[in-house]
């Protein structure tokens, strides 16, 4: 399937560790995106699609601790590969804007580098189970350690429902995975835009927002 073919519209990704704010602010600029009058279609990975939740609950629960680093990988690219089938694809084939929390550059960083699995079995994964298909831009939220920690921290004594399996991993773990997203913007510094997530949610939207439209001129915004 050659490019053209695939798609016609934007897909756009949020990528960052967990308290980055990444859903926040996929959320704020997918209302300012419909305001300025495009259509816009959001997913989250995994997730997106009834098996995909099903698969992120299987994935997420905190007292699936058997779960070993390839079956976890291979259920993420499950995921994925029905979000792409049945979400992903037919809206970039209408012309719509996708905004996914999350894609493949996470499970490059969580699994690859946190699991220590490697980059070679994900790429040969993400060929399988993504055909090719990439973003045409990524905002890596990007914020240190002790931030992501604390964050993850307070979300779960408010919010105690919302801990999951991933969130007990060790301080060496999220180490690893935010190295492996900076590794990753420095080598596709066309696709990647970096911003500090650390401020106030209003002022990371404006930075998320200057960085769209001056990488995406032809969004007209």
């Amino acid at each position: 399937m050659s490019t053209t073919e695939r798609r016609r519209g934007l897909f756009l990704t949020f990528e960052g560790m967990d308290g980055c704010g990444k859903t926040t602010q996929m959320r704020l600029l997918a209302e300012r995106l419909r305001r300025a009058g495009y259509d816009v279609v959001e997913t989250v990975e995994p997730g997106g699609t009834a098996v995909g939740q099903q698969i992120r609950r299987i994935l997420l629960d905190s007292t699936n601790r058997e779960i070993c680093p390839t079956a976890e990988l291979l259920l993420y690219f499950a995921s994925r590969a029905q979000n792409i089938e049945q979400v992903i694809l037919p809206s970039l084939r209408a012309g719509k804007l996708v905004l996914s929390d999350r894609f493949t550059d996470s499970t490059l960083a969580y699994q690859g580098a946190g699991r220590r699995l490697g980059e070679e079995v994900v790429r040969q994964l993400e060929q399988i189970a993504c055909g090719g298909l990439k973003p045409d831009l990524t905002v890596l939220l990007d914020i240190d350690l002790e931030t992501s920690l604390a964050r993850a921290r307070a979300r779960n004594l408010t919010e105690p429902r919302a801990g999951t399996r991933m969130d007990e991993q060790g301080a060496e773990f999220y180490q690893r995975v935010r190295e492996a997203y900076r590794r990753l913007a420095e080598r596709e510094p066309e696709r990647f835009v970096v911003v500090d997530g650390r401020g106030e949610p209003e002022d990371v939207a404006e930075a998320v927002w200057a960085a769209l439209t001056a990488r995406l001129p032809e969004l007209h915004v």
